[in-house]
């Protein structure tokens, strides 16, 4: 067995810096969408992106994959689904007279989660135990995922019809839940430009997208995020800002403390893309919108008001006091 050195912070920013550089032969823009997919990625955390259709959710999430060598599957999540199509089952085998496992499309590196919410509740619960333990349980045995499993789920925010609402149990296990917007316009005209021609979009390899990375130096580089100072203060400042959620008057539902926990695991690996060993306050702040938007719920009257949460998680970020 070979023995894989440890990887020193400055591998992490190099390799964000490579990946972001290949998913930029095929996605044009998204720039933050894919700093956060990187953030997550080193904090071994789970992503939700929601946006209208046609914003290359999924496309990107198969650039993603492609650009870190990824096993990747994907899973059409549709009203008739069952949670054994996604987790696999024990199937008889006649001339053997035993069970065989047979592996769901869950058993990957990167799993995508195509329209999360078109799926009803008994089906979404599968990934319940996946997301949280990395393992699935299936007929009393547990078995466990890849070393870097990851969810990246995609949802349409403009349809209310044949969608179910994902509970609040699911949302939490998101570490991001991220919006993806539509490009602007000299974006957009680089889209036209390049793919105007093409009859439907080409898959990552012919794009000339390669892997960066090998899976044990990844597991090295993931490691790395660990070495990241998380002082004292800063790390008070983020379960201030949690607690912040829960005393609000405006929300009827606040951050947990899983909440609290992801948030400082994700503000350790931006501050390791960006070639520092140790977090800033300004870590926290950057990543609490899209570590907050999806755990909070609004209260009665500040809907009636037409609150949004997003000025809410602004307004805690600016009035509790960060460290200096």
């Amino acid at each position: 067995m070979t023995h894989t050195p440890p990887a020193a912070l400055s591998e992490v920013a190099d390799l964000a810096a490579a990946i972001r550089g290949e998913i930029a032969k095929a996605v044009v823009g998204q720039a933050e969408v894919v700093e956060h997919l990187l953030i997550a990625l080193m904090a071994r955390g789970h992503v939700l992106l929601e946006g209208p259709p046609g914003t290359a959710k999924t496309f990107l999430a198969q650039c993603f994959a492609a650009s870190l060598g990824l096993d990747y599957g994907r899973i059409q999540f549709t009203p008739d689904l069952m949670p054994g199509d996604i987790l696999g089952s024990n199937l008889f085998n006649f001339q053997t007279s035993t069970f065989t496992l047979t592996h769901g499309p869950i058993f990957r590196d990167l799993l995508l989660a195509d329209e999360i919410n078109r799926t009803p509740p008994k089906t979404q619960a599968a990934l319940l135990e996946a997301m949280q333990e990395r393992q699935v349980t299936l007929d009393g045995t547990a078995h466990a995922l890849p070393a870097h499993f990851m969810v990246v789920a995609t949802q349409n925010p403009i349809e209310s019809q044949g969608v179910y609402p994902l509970p609040e149990a699911q949302l939490d296990r998101f570490l991001f839940k991220l919006m993806v917007p539509y490009p602007c316009h000299d974006e957009e005209r680089a889209i036209v430009a390049r793919y105007a021609e093409n009859r439907g979009l080409p898959a990552p390899a012919d794009l000339g997208i390669a892997p960066v990375v090998e899976s044990q130096r990844l597991t090295a580089v993931t490691a790395a995020v660990a070495q990241v100072t998380l002082s004292e203060p800063v790390a008070d400042y983020v379960v201030r800002l949690i607690r912040a959620t829960r005393e609000s008057a405006d929300l009827s539902l606040g951050a947990s403390p899983r909440a609290a926990v992801l948030l400082a695991g994700a503000a350790r690996a931006r501050a390791a893309i960006e070639g520092r060993d140790y977090v800033l306050p300004d870590d926290v702040k950057a990543l609490a919108a899209g570590v907050l938007r999806h755990r909070l719920a609004l209260s009665p009257s500040a809907e009636i008001e037409g609150r949004q949460v997003e000025d809410l998680v602004a307004g805690l970020v600016a009035t509790t006091e960060a460290p200096r």
